[in-house]
C-alpha cells in the first residue's frame, strides 16, 4: 500500500504529461484554417528533403553538343548499352533541331550493336514515320534491314552449321521488304548496292528454306507435302540454286506416288535446264556438326 501511494504522484505526473501533450495536439489542429495549408507546405517539405538522396544526373550542366560527342565516343569504344540512354537524353535537349534527329537514327545504331533489335526496329519506325523528308531515311531503311538480317547466329554459327534458310523466315521477308523500299526509292543511294546483294542472298535463302521443309517431308514418307512445298519453291523463286533441287524432291516424290505421267513432265524440265546435273537427292548429303552424335 505504502509502495502504491509512493508511485501514485509518479502516475499522475505522468497523466498530466499526456494531458499536457493531449491539449497541445488539440490546440495544434483546432488552429484558424489559414494555418494547416502552412503545416502541410512544412511536413511536405520535411518529406521531400528526407527523399533528396536521388542520385544527380552528371549530365544536368552538358551542353547537346557535349552530350553527343561523349555518345559517339562510347560507340568508337564499344560501349553502345552506356551510348543509347545519351542519345535518348540528347534527343530531349535538342528535341526539334537535326542533332535531335541525328541522336535518334544514332541510337538505333546503337540500340542495333547492343543486341536490342526490337527496341532498335522501334526506333527505326518512329523516324521514318516522324522525318519521312529526312535525308537520313535512305539510312534508317538500310539499318532497319540490317537489324532484321541473320547473316550471323554468332559464336555457335559454326557449330550448328545452321543457315538463314533454316531459320526465321518473318525476319528475313521483314529485310527483303526494307531493303527492296531503300533501292526502290533511293536507287542511287551509297547503301543500294549492298541492299541489293543482300536481297538476293535473302531470295536463294526463302527458296532454300522451303526446299529444306520439302527434304524434310521427302525424307520422313510425306511425299504429297515434299510435292506442295517443292511447288512452292519452284513458282515463287525461279531462277535460283535451290530450283533444282526442288525439281529432284518433285521427280523422286510424284515417282514415289506412281504419278508417272507428271514425273515425266517435271523431268523434262529438268532435263532442259540441269541436263548435266546428277540427282541432288542422290548425291547431297549434310555433315552433322562434330558434336552431333545421333
Amino acid at each position: 500500500m505504502q509502495h502504491a501511494l509512493q508511485t501514485l504522484p509518479h502516475a499522475v505526473e505522468a497523466v498530466a504529461s499526456l494531458e499536457l501533450m493531449t491539449n497541445s495536439v488539440r490546440k495544434l489542429f483546432a488552429m484558424p484554417r489559414i494555418s494547416r495549408p502552412v503545416l502541410a507546405v512544412v511536413v511536405t517539405a520535411g518529406l521531400l528533403g528526407g527523399c533528396s538522396s536521388t542520385k544527380e544526373d552528371p549530365t544536368a550542366n552538358w551542353t547537346p553538343d557535349r552530350i553527343y560527342t561523349e555518345a559517339r565516343d562510347e560507340v568508337q569504344a564499344g560501349g553502345f548499352d552506356k551510348a543509347v540512354p545519351l542519345f535518348e537524353k540528347l534527343e530531349g535537349r535538342a528535341a526539334g533541331t537535326p542533332l535531335a534527329q541525328q541522336a535518334q537514327i544514332e541510337k538505333a545504331y546503337a540500340q542495333y550493336k547492343a543486341g536490342e533489335k526490337e527496341q532498335a526496329h522501334a526506333t527505326l519506325d518512329r523516324f521514318i514515320r516522324l522525318h519521312p523528308a529526312s535525308p537520313a531515311i535512305d539510312y534508317a531503311l538500310y539499318l532497319k534491314g540490317l537489324v532484321n538480317f541473320n547473316d550471323n547466329l554468332g559464336m555457335f554459327a559454326w557449330l550448328s552449321r545452321q543457315d538463314l534458310s533454316e531459320r526465321d523466315q518473318k525476319a528475313a521477308k521483314d529485310s527483303y521488304e526494307s531493303f527492296n523500299e531503300l533501292v526502290t526509292r533511293f536507287p542511287q543511294s551509297r547503301y543500294a548496292p549492298d541492299a541489293r546483294q543482300r536481297m538476293t542472298y535473302i531470295i536463294n535463302s526463302l527458296a532454300q528454306y522451303e526446299v529444306h521443309v520439302a527434304r524434310y517431308y521427302y525424307s520422313r514418307g510425306a511425299y504429297v507435302a515434299a510435292i506442295a512445298r517443292a511447288q512452292t519453291a519452284l513458282a515463287d523463286y525461279q531462277g535460283v540454286p535451290a530450283t533444282l533441287e526442288a525439281l529432284d524432291i518433285l521427280i523422286n516424290s510424284y515417282d514415289k506416288l506412281g504419278m508417272n505421267d507428271l514425273r515425266d513432265d517435271a523431268k523434262r524440265v529438268r532435263d532442259s535446264n540441269y541436263a548435266s546435273t546428277p540427282d541432288v537427292t542422290q548425291t547431297q548429303g549434310k555433315k552433322n556438326p562434330w558434336w552431333k552424335l545421333w
